[in-house]
């Protein structure tokens, strides 16, 4: 089972530079798409190219905003988009499916960011991370496979991004955001990439300014973890930095068909 998740940075435009040949060529089960800023009206253009595919999209209450979309082989034995917070799911950034005994979810955790790059959203995003986190515990305390994916919006190390020392103090590297993702590996949280390779140089978005990409100055800040009662199943875990289309490239696993149970 192929598990793929990318921020499209707007689907529609992502669609246009060859979204829709990548996932024919994905060999995918599930995907996640984080920022895909437009309402399921606006997205009549792509429904044509996902016929095969069972979908389910969520849209943030401000228009061009935010947005997460799944799309799945087979349809999923439920589906949930609320975290139960009126402030977190007017943004649209969070969905969690089940395959069986398999728990998904899908999320955009925020930015940290305000409007004049102040860090003034840190305490909403920690609190969203919180909250997600706090939905998942009793899944993950009694042992079930869990994937959460998605753009975390946080490189977690310093290894995680090209220039550590010079973004200390930029929001997806401060000392509070990076110790939230710590404080899931301590829970027993897996890194799926990191299980894997343990290397340098792998990001998974860069800047849009000219030549940042091509000289591989980015930043890992989207990730796949897995629960303890998931992380027997993991076979690979991968990222996709030839992928472009968008300021992010996909991340994915491979899990044995068992997680399902």
């Amino acid at each position: 089972m192929r598990i793929l998740s990318w921020n499209v940075n707007g689907l529609r435009s992502c669609w246009d530079k060859g979204f829709q040949a990548w996932l024919q060529r994905s060999r995918a089960g599930v995907v996640g798409l984080q920022e895909v800023r437009a309402r399921d009206d606006q997205l009549a253009d792509c429904w044509p190219g996902l016929r095969r595919w069972h979908r389910a999209f969520v849209a943030a209450e401000r228009p061009g905003y935010s947005g997460v979309g799944l799309l799945s082989r087979r349809p999923p034995d439920d589906l949930t988009t609320s975290l139960g917070d009126p402030a977190f799911d007017a943004e649209g950034r969070f969905q969690q499916v089940r395959f069986g005994k398999l728990l998904v979810v899908n999320a955009y955790f925020p930015n940290g960011n305000g409007k004049d790059r102040d860090l003034s959203r840190i305490p909403y995003k920690l609190a969203f991370y919180r909250r997600v986190f706090e939905l998942l515990e009793p899944e993950r305390a009694r042992g079930a496979p869990v994937l959460v994916m998605g753009d975390f919006n946080t490189a977690h190390r310093e290894i995680d991004l090209a220039r550590p020392r010079a973004n200390v103090k930029n929001s997806g590297f401060t000392p509070a955001e990076r110790e939230e993702l710590d404080r899931w590996i301590r829970a027993g949280w897996v890194d799926t990439f990191r299980a894997f390779e343990p290397g340098p140089g792998h990001y998974t978005w860069w800047s849009q300014r000219f030549g940042v990409r091509a000289q591989n100055i980015g930043w890992r800040i989207d990730y796949v973890l897995a629960s303890p009662g998931a992380a027997p199943y993991l076979r690979k875990a991968f990222i996709q930095a030839h992928v472009e289309g968008s300021d992010h490239c996909p991340v994915g696993v491979e899990v044995d068909d068992a997680i399902t149970g």
